[in-house]
């Protein structure tokens, strides 16, 4: 009897430290895209969404984290650690590893990640290193995933570049990742959201080329959310 209650300390004592550090049971899915049930407002599923200018919300008054904070309720925390100009290479004109937002994303210990980053890496300056793309990016995941919250991870195949783009993004380059980006979710085991899908045809909704604008940021809200949560969201 007096090791039955010595077994059953130790796993309340699990338990307690998994709620302290916010698991909620779903960090271990075995299915990386598999939809997350956030159902406790008093212990909300934390969000980081890491990413360049369109994460930041460059190009729309209302940011897409800002948006899908609002789609997805109180039962989430949405935060945004997007940064201008940021790219995923390490060797890149500004590696997001080395700006200020991403210690910061890593100190806000996080449930969820949504990485959307290579836009800045097309531009021809920072792609002539694109064989260190893939190491780069499993780098920053495997720095996620080391966080004692273990958190789901979801990286994106960026937005279009409409037309011949702007600021040296294009598309072409963009062709080149995406499958490196689709490989490599598979590869490390975390979640893939089309969001290049998901604003494809909305040439519109574009501020200048690269940055979507208020509605398009709605469309990229509303992908992520689906992919989160396995549902369709009201538009």
């Amino acid at each position: 009897m007096k090791y039955l209650f010595s077994r059953l300390a130790k796993t309340t004592s699990i338990v307690a430290l998994a709620l302290a550090l916010g698991f909620a049971g779903f960090a271990r899915a075995q299915d990386a895209n598999a939809p997350i049930a956030a159902t406790d407002p008093a212990n909300p599923v934390k969000l980081a969404c890491v990413g360049d200018s369109i994460t930041a919300g460059a190009g729309a008054k209302v940011s897409y984290p800002i948006q899908l904070q609002a789609i997805l309720g109180t039962n989430w925390k949405v935060t945004n650690f997007g940064v201008s100009g940021a790219t995923l290479l390490n060797t890149g004109d500004k590696p997001y590893q080395k700006t200020q937002a991403f210690p910061k994303a890593v100190a806000y210990l996080p449930n969820v990640v949504v990485i959307m980053l290579g836009t800045n890496d097309t531009k021809s300056q920072n792609w002539k290193f694109k064989d260190q793309f893939v190491a780069d990016y499993k780098d920053l995941i495997g720095k996620f995933k080391a966080l004692a919250t273990q958190p789901r991870i979801f990286i994106a195949l960026p937005v279009p570049v409409i037309g011949q783009g702007r600021f040296g993004i294009n598309e072409p380059n963009l062709e080149e990742e995406m499958p490196l980006i689709t490989a490599l979710a598979q590869d490390q085991n975390v979640g893939l959201i089309d969001l290049h899908a998901a604003l494809t045809g909305h040439e519109a909704d574009f501020r200048d080329h690269v940055h979507p604008n208020d509605e398009g940021a709605h469309f990229l809200a509303l992908a992520v959310a689906k992919a989160l949560t396995g549902k369709d969201p009201t538009p």
